[in-house]
């Protein structure tokens, strides 16, 4: 079984165009094994639950937003090796410089390709 075949990911946005945007990437990938949630809070009780791999976060969400979602996995025994990528239109350094003191696998910035989004994903798990 291929890596592809076996990864398992959660993409949290708040917006369904961007999460059915970030699926539809993953698919066109080959990774089908993909969960969603639109909220920070409900991602962090359900990867607390039942972790995955993988996690593709919106920065830009309503309650928690996507560096205090990576915050919150991290700070869990069952979830801090969880791989992140946040997704963001706007990756300012503050940003990034934030994200890589709590712990951020990788960044894509919207809008992104296939491409793009594999390449990100590769850097964090490996080859697909």
């Amino acid at each position: 079984m291929s890596l592809k075949d076996s990864i398992r990911v959660m993409v949290v946005d708040d917006m369904a165009v961007s999460r059915g945007l970030v699926t539809q990437a993953l698919e066109e990938i080959g990774i089908f094994q993909v969960s969603a949630e639109n909220n920070g809070k409900s991602a962090l009780n359900r990867l607390v639950a039942d972790p995955v791999h993988l996690v593709l976060a919106d920065h830009n969400m309503p309650g928690m937003d996507g560096l205090q979602l990576l915050e919150g996995l991290r700070r869990n025994r069952s979830t801090q090796r969880i791989g992140y990528i946040l997704v963001t239109g706007t990756p300012t350094p503050d940003l990034i410089q934030k994200g890589q003191q709590l712990g951020l696998n990788n960044l894509v910035k919207k809008p992104f390709t296939t491409a793009t989004m594999k390449k990100a994903i590769e850097a964090v798990v490996g080859r697909l």
